[in-house]
């Protein structure tokens, strides 16, 4: 049974649709990606499934149970990071973190220091004074701390310095080789790829691609950049070659990934001198759905 299971979801604000027939699953140990860019749909999913907000239509279960109709028994079992953290302004950050421990009926003060020094967090000033970023490491710290089997994270890592992204990304790591399961939505695209199993792309309220990295990379193109003896004649009428730059015998390009081997083929004939390529990345993927040129490349 999936952790999280959303069938043809449907929310509406009024005359707008927010979300236009939805479906994912988590399964149990798997970080899930679910990225698009503000406006998208993505909060309003996770207001949903935390029960805050009521769908129009379609389902939503976290373990088996609804998420309107269960929200208190599924917050037992879950733990939540908004993009955008309020704190109560006179209690210090500790204090904060103790509450939200406490909630849970659980003490955690082993796991709480140890993230609190992992993510070098002051516990003792008031949170009235933490810039964002400490603000965000405090919801983190309360997070991770919690004997949760699901993370809810939404733009979790807003407002953190890049050390701070790399020891959350460990702590999601960590998260994942205990078999916990984390919907994780996102705009940084480097760091859903670097962290999620499946990856859910939205726009305007629908998802537009789904899978694991793999599966979705056969849309996307491979870089080249290639120096040959011979300058190679037709490769910027080649089927699937894109973007192509030249500079003497150097050519850089873009191809789509099931023509690599014709194209490669087709340059060994003018005796190859160094050849790079670099995998498509997500990003490539995201920005082929978003071009807002009528489709055109």
């Amino acid at each position: 049974m999936a952790v999280v299971e959303v069938k043809n979801l449907e929310k509406n604000f009024g005359k707008v649709r927010a979300l236009d027939g939805v479906n994912l699953a988590v399964e149990e140990g798997e970080v899930y990606g679910y990225i698009g860019p503000n406006g998208a749909g993505k909060t309003t999913t996770i207001r949903i499934l935390l029960g805050i907000i009521r769908a129009s239509r379609g389902e939503a279960k976290l373990f088996g149970k609804d998420a309107w109709h269960n929200a208190v028994e599924i917050h037992k079992h879950i733990a939540y990071v908004p993009g955008e953290v309020n704190l109560w302004p006179n209690l210090t950050g500790g204090e904060v973190i103790d509450f939200f421990i406490k909630l849970r009926g659980a003490s955690g003060n082993s796991r709480r220091d140890e993230l609190i020094e992992k993510f070098k967090l002051d516990p003792s000033k008031k949170c009235g004074t933490y810039s964002k970023g400490n603000r965000q490491k405090v919801a983190l710290i309360a997070a991770f701390a919690a004997d949760s089997d699901l993370f809810i994270l939404d733009e979790p890592s807003s407002g953190l310095d890049p050390l701070m992204v790399q020891v959350f990304q460990e702590c999601v790591a960590e998260t994942k080789k205990q078999g916990r399961s984390i919907f994780l939505s996102s705009h940084i695209l480097s760091e859903v790829e670097k962290l999620c199993d499946k990856v859910s792309i939205i726009r305007q309220g629908r998802i537009i691609e789904s899978g694991t990295l793999s599966q979705m990379r056969h849309l996307t193109r491979t870089r080249v950049m290639v120096e040959t003896r011979q300058t190679p004649t037709e490769l910027g009428s080649f089927k699937g070659v894109h973007d192509l730059e030249q500079a003497g015998n150097r050519h850089s390009f873009q191809v789509d990934t099931e023509e690599l081997g014709r194209v490669f083929k087709h340059l060994s004939e003018f005796d190859i001198l160094q050849i790079e390529s670099a995998p498509p990345t997500l990003e490539d993927l995201f920005l082929r759905h978003y071009r807002q040129d009528g489709g055109q490349d």
